[in-house]
């Protein structure tokens, strides 16, 4: 046990809060049964915490009644054992960008393939498979352990129009949306809504229009009205019956939307 508090003492003294199991094992020369139980008293002592088979966090005294670190102080650490492409998402994109109403109850990151989502104390992280999404632009922000990739202002708004039943309804994406649109810029909107299904845009045109950004989706209107020829609902999943016609996104308005704005 000393053995095993000396080396995530060093490491954290280093600057560095995440670990693999094998590598604290290779570097005490321990053998694997030897390491688990090491890991599991920690763990019981709360200096530590495992987001995932394998991998290890330090979790520092600031943490501790969280049980963890912040999900984006060891996310970009884990993707990156994982070897998998990622980048913050929706409502927790959104927060990045200074334009969500309410903190996220997890931290929203989008994946190529679907994976289990990460429950690690107070912490939870939900992952989203979307298509093309290594075509997505994204930008970094510092973080007090490094830096996280996160979707740019038009990849969000782009994603938000595309999973709005992940982003908490509509309304919730029009209110992020009056925050967020100042901030666009048409062209590099319609570049990246050729990353994503064509009602995506469709929906964010209307939506954009809505909430009184018409400047911000005058290009992509060109886009869509030279792309699209299937009518799309505004509410997915929703009846479709009766719905009013937005015949400049070929949008059929079966709801209501209201931002909180």
């Amino acid at each position: 046990m000393p053995k095993a508090r000396d080396y995530i003492t060093d490491l954290a003294a280093s600057g560095r809060y995440h670990f693999a199991s094998q590598e604290m094992r290779k570097a005490l020369g321990v053998s694997a049964d030897a390491a688990k139980l090491s890991l599991y008293r920690l763990a019981k002592r709360g200096l530590v915490a495992s987001p995932a088979r394998g991998f290890y966090m330090i979790v520092p005294p600031e943490y501790k009644q969280l049980g963890s670190l912040p999900a984006d102080q060891f996310l970009p650490a884990l993707m990156e054992w994982r070897k998998t492409r990622y980048y913050a998402g929706l409502l927790t994109a959104a927060q990045y960008h200074g334009a969500a109403h309410h903190r996220p109850q997890e931290f929203q990151v989008i994946v190529e393939k679907n994976q289990r989502p990460i429950e690690c104390g107070s912490v939870r992280v939900s992952f989203i498979a979307r298509k093309k999404m290594q075509a997505v632009p994204t930008q970094s922000f510092n973080t007090p352990r490094g830096t996280i990739s996160v979707s740019s202002v038009e990849g969000t708004a782009v994603d938000l129009a595309g999973y709005p039943h992940h982003a908490g309804g509509l309304d919730q994406v029009a209110t992020i949306l009056v925050e967020l649109a100042e901030k666009i810029d048409p062209k590099l909107l319609v570049a990246t809504a050729k990353t994503a299904p064509l009602p995506w845009a469709q929906r964010l045109g209307y939506l954009l229009e809505l909430v009184g950004a018409k400047d911000r989706a005058s290009v992509l209107k060109v886009y869509v009205q030279e792309n699209a020829r299937d009518w799309t609902p505004l509410v997915p999943g929703a009846k479709r019956a009766r719905a009013r016609r937005a015949g400049d996104w070929l949008i059929l308005v079966n709801g209501e939307v209201e931002s909180e704005a």
